[in-house]
Formats: C-alpha cells, structure tokens, sequence
C-alpha cells in the first residue's frame, strides 16, 4: 500500500550536520525521516520557496529537458528501505509510453516538487523507518546522554522547523 506523503519540514541533523528531509502521511501522523545530501537539501529548499536562479540547476536543467521531450513525471515513490538506505523510483509519461526509474529518494523529491507531482512511501518503508526509530543506540551512558535520547526519541515532524536549512 502506498502512503501520499507531503514535506513536513526540512532541517539539519546537529550531529552530522547532514540535511534531513521529513515525510509526513497525510492519512495519519506517521513521519519518514531521510537523511540526505546538501545540494539535494537547497534543490528541494529553492523548490519549496519559489526560488529561481538565473541559471538552471541540475533538476531544473532535467525537467527543462524532459519538457522539451514531452515528457512528464506522474509521480515519484520511496519504494524501500535497505541497510539505511533509502530507495526511489520516479514514473514518468510520454506521447508513446510509461515507464520508471530507480532513484535517490532526494533527487525523485526535488523533481516531484518542479512537476507538483505527487509523492508515496510504500508502506514498508513506513513500518521498516519506525522500526530503525525505535532502535535507537544510545552512545552516551550518562543521565545526560539519556535524557538527550529520549529527548530525540519523543520528537515529532512538528517538532522540526519548517523548511530550514
């Protein structure tokens, strides 16, 4: 079963300094966290504000391409989840035919927002992300350490800023 998703918010992860993009069901308050890179992170952040540049980025630069081949993206999918790695496919359509391909989870987002294409999560990857929350690895052993993991353990998508980075 697939999930429609929209971004919660977007922020930085204050351990490894790496962007985190959070998906949020809109049936339910369920949360897909995905860690992702930063040039990924400013695509999908110029996306959500409206930001043009005067010259094209990469994903701009895709989607003009794919426009001129009359080319549209239908939707894009977070199909799976492997050993903390997330996995994507973007559908697209032509004239002539449908057809997919697989892609990182961030790069099939900042297409989908240049498309206003819709986004699911499979509903693995919703149960297998929750289980990776919940076995969370507590590092530090002291009560401070402690409260920080039930700190980060205990928040929620509304928790994180919208749209930071």
């Amino acid at each position: 079963m697939l999930h429609k998703v929209s971004i919660a918010g977007l922020t930085m992860d204050p351990t490894s300094n790496t962007p985190i993009i959070i998906l949020k069901s809109e049936e339910n308050d369920q949360a897909v966290p995905i860690w992702i890179g930063l040039l990924e992170a400013t695509s999908i952040a110029s996306a959500l504000q409206n930001v043009k540049f005067d010259r094209p980025m990469t994903h701009d630069l895709f989607k003009n391409f794919t426009e001129i081949m009359n080319i549209a993206i239908l939707k894009v999918e977070v199909c799976d989840l492997k050993d903390s790695t997330f996995y994507a496919r973007i559908y697209f359509e032509s004239e002539d035919e449908s057809f997919d391909m697989d892609a990182r989870p961030s790069d099939a987002i900042a297409l989908a927002l240049r498309f206003d294409a819709p986004i699911y999560v499979d509903e693995k990857v919703m149960e297998k992300s929750k289980m990776n929350q919940d076995v969370a690895e507590v590092i530090d052993e002291s009560e401070e350490g402690k409260k920080w993991a039930d700190y980060l353990k205990n928040l929620s998508p509304n928790d994180f800023g919208k749209y930071k980075v």
